[in-house]
């Protein structure tokens, strides 16, 4: 736990200044990596001395910082940085575009090629079975499979082992898979689907980044061409 006497390298911070410059600093303790996350912020007291603010322009500051998933406050206890930073900003950007589909889509493919090149270097026998696991499980599924799908592509970006890319592909998937739930279940091909998996989990299972991220290309291009064309119908 972090201790709140440790002497830390901020800005004070103007009286006139609005609570946003406030945000700034907060967040350069992050930054310059004198806080990390998880770890528990300054004493409200604490804060109040180093950055020379009044405390309802620091309060305004933290709500703030906790409305979009920076800190989180617990009772008696203090306010800490949350252990994955960017899940609640990039979900509200995502939000934001909601409407601009072949923009989310062709952001999955961004995040989720280079997610599956270093799964391919990083992936563990516990992974692979994860992923064998989740294959068996959609062919077995009748009707709607479209969270065991979702599930087999968060055990590849999980098994990259990347902190930062954790906090971004869970809001990712699900606003994908919101988008495609325009598709009818009849126009799904679920054998297909499990095809591409299996091409997916063999290049993973080589180890091979080349041929992992090709096949992850196929199958996310496929998707992609089929929500785009949904959508122009």
């Amino acid at each position: 736990m972090q201790k709140a006497t440790k002497k830390l390298n901020v800005k004070s911070v103007k009286r006139d200044t609005l609570s946003d410059k406030v945000i700034d600093q907060i967040i350069h303790l992050l930054i310059s990596g004198q806080l990390k996350p998880g770890d528990k912020l300054p004493t409200e007291m604490d804060l109040l001395n180093m950055f020379q603010v009044s405390r309802p322009v620091l309060r305004e500051a933290i709500s703030s910082l906790e409305t979009i998933g920076i800190v989180r406050r617990k009772t008696r206890e203090g306010t800490y940085f949350t252990n994955k930073i960017w899940s609640k900003p990039f979900e509200i950007m995502l939000s934001l575009s909601a409407g601009n589909i072949q923009s989310i889509a062709e952001t999955r493919m961004a995040q989720e090629l280079g997610l599956v090149s270093l799964a391919a270097e990083k992936i563990t026998d516990n992974d692979l079975m994860k992923l064998r696991e989740n294959m068996e499980l959609m062919e077995k599924q009748e009707g709607d499979y479209r969270e065991i799908d979702k599930e087999f592509h968060r055990i590849i970006a999980y098994s990259a082992s990347n902190s930062i890319t954790e906090g971004i592909i869970d809001p990712l998937l699900h606003m994908f898979d919101e988008m495609f739930s325009i598709i009818p279940s009849e126009d799904k091909d679920k054998s297909f689907t499990v095809k591409q998996h299996k091409e997916i989990y063999n290049a993973l299972e080589k180890r091979d980044p080349i041929e992992s991220h090709l096949c992850m290309y196929r199958h996310l291009d496929h998707a992609r061409k089929r929500l785009l064309a949904r959508v122009q119908c």
